[in-house]
């Protein structure tokens, strides 16, 4: 699964709850690994962010109520996902 929707309307979301910084201190590879063991937490994360159809505020209220560890994975996906578009973006 997916984020779906504007990533810049769930990173300005994460920025705002504090969740940015922090994610970007992580050793990622460890994180990744926490998520790949427990795949169910990371959709049922995505399914609640994605339900959110790109409305800030509900993103922060929902985001405020998720654990610390599923809002570090969707800060984590939203940073791979814009590398991932930036990547395809260069190669055209």
């Amino acid at each position: 699964m997916f984020l779906q929707g504007d990533l810049q309307t769930v990173f300005d979301a994460l920025y705002s709850v504090g969740a940015i910084e922090p994610v970007l201190k992580m050793d990622w590879s460890e994180v990744t690994k926490e998520m790949m063991a427990q795949p169910q937490i990371l959709s049922d994360a995505f399914h609640i962010i994605n339900a959110c159809r790109g409305n800030r505020e509900l993103l922060v209220q929902k985001l405020h109520m998720m654990d610390q560890r599923s809002v570090n994975y969707i800060a984590m996906e939203v940073a791979r996902e814009f590398c991932e578009f930036q990547d395809r973006k260069e190669l055209h």
